[in-house]
């Protein structure tokens, strides 16, 4: 938190994902090379989960040229191409280009899959149950998964919609879908492991909807309680259900995580953070800054071309695909 506040060198807003470990964890051991996953901006989990490097993630919050976007997507944009993994903070667009990817991926009929990772809230956009008409009519190759922590920034679940019954709306679709403890890594690992078998499997896509909570602010390490729109109560029960603290209980009821093991673990994470912080802190910041350049491209002759001969009044939505002529 030191690092945040109030040393204030990261170049970003942040939105941490303390509290909502299961899922990403679970999704890391069963998601492969080359499938594809879409994150909303709470996307540090799901950067994990794809494999994506470390050190250019904490190199990306600092704005440093060495970062996964060469710092400048920051943590809601940040994206690692050569992994596969996208996030954004435009609400549900994951979940809209996680459906384009998969609709990719079946008629190339190819294994991959895509993930799309996103909160209760994308589920209030049309464009969340446009992809869930579409994904579940042409039958695509891709798992949503909904991180229902309850709110959209301060805004309670119940204030935005009539019925906490996401899952079952989705099933109208043709899309399957499940409900679980978000904070049960083991059920979320079985349960993840299932539906993506399914997908791949060709049996269409699937929704999870695992009920977690965000410890932090909505944004920033802080507590916003100031806002009151969480109880103590509430928190507390939250805290108390640490998807951290349950995996190690039932890992050590297992016999597989001891006194030792723990602390050296505990230890080699410390200092892969603090190397992974070094690195961010002495990397150079951009130097490319045309940001003409960086958001548009001019050389594209093709699309110049159909676009200066294409005249308003004459699209035809039917148009025959023969008698439109070679790109």
């Amino acid at each position: 938190m030191a690092e945040y506040h109030p040393a204030e060198e990261m170049r970003c807003p942040i939105h941490f994902c303390i509290g909502q470990e299961s899922i990403p964890a679970a999704l890391s051991a069963l998601i492969g090379a080359e499938d594809y996953v879409f994150s909303h901006h709470r996307s540090h989990g799901y950067y994990f989960a794809k494999g994506s490097p470390l050190r250019e993630l904490f190199a990306e919050i600092y704005g440093r040229q060495t970062g996964a976007d060469g710092g400048l997507a920051g943590s809601q944009d940040i994206s690692h191409s050569p992994t596969h993994f996208y996030s954004g903070a435009i609400l549900a667009g994951a979940v809209s280009i996680a459906v384009g990817a998969a609709f990719g991926f079946k008629y190339r009929k190819s294994s991959q899959i895509a993930v799309s990772g996103f909160g209760e809230g994308a589920t209030d956009e049309g464009a969340f149950w446009e992809a869930m008409n579409y994904s579940g009519k042409e039958r695509l190759p891709v798992l949503f998964i909904i991180e229902n922590n309850r709110y959209a920034t301060f805004s309670d679940q119940l204030k935005r919609q009539a019925s906490d019954n996401i899952a079952e709306r989705v099933q109208t679709f043709g899309v399957r879908a499940a409900r679980i403890f978000g904070n049960d890594a083991p059920l979320a690992y079985r349960t993840l492991k299932a539906e993506i078998a399914r997908i791949r499997s060709g049996d269409g896509p699937a929704l999870v909807e695992a009920y977690t909570y965000r410890w932090n602010s909505h944004v920033g390490p802080e507590d916003d309680g100031a806002n009151n729109y969480r109880t103590a109560e509430e928190m507390r029960f939250w805290m108390d259900n640490c998807p951290i603290v349950l995996l190690g209980e039932k890992l050590r009821e297992a016999g597989l995580l001891g006194d030792a093991a723990k602390v050296l673990m505990e230890s080699e994470i410390t200092a892969e953070i603090a190397s992974n912080l070094k690195f961010a802190k002495e990397s150079p910041f951009p130097t490319d800054t045309n940001w003409h350049r960086l958001n548009y491209n001019d050389l594209s002759p093709v699309a110049d071309r159909l676009l200066g001969t294409a005249k308003g009044g004459s699209f035809d939505q039917n148009q025959d695909e023969a008698k439109l002529g070679p790109y």
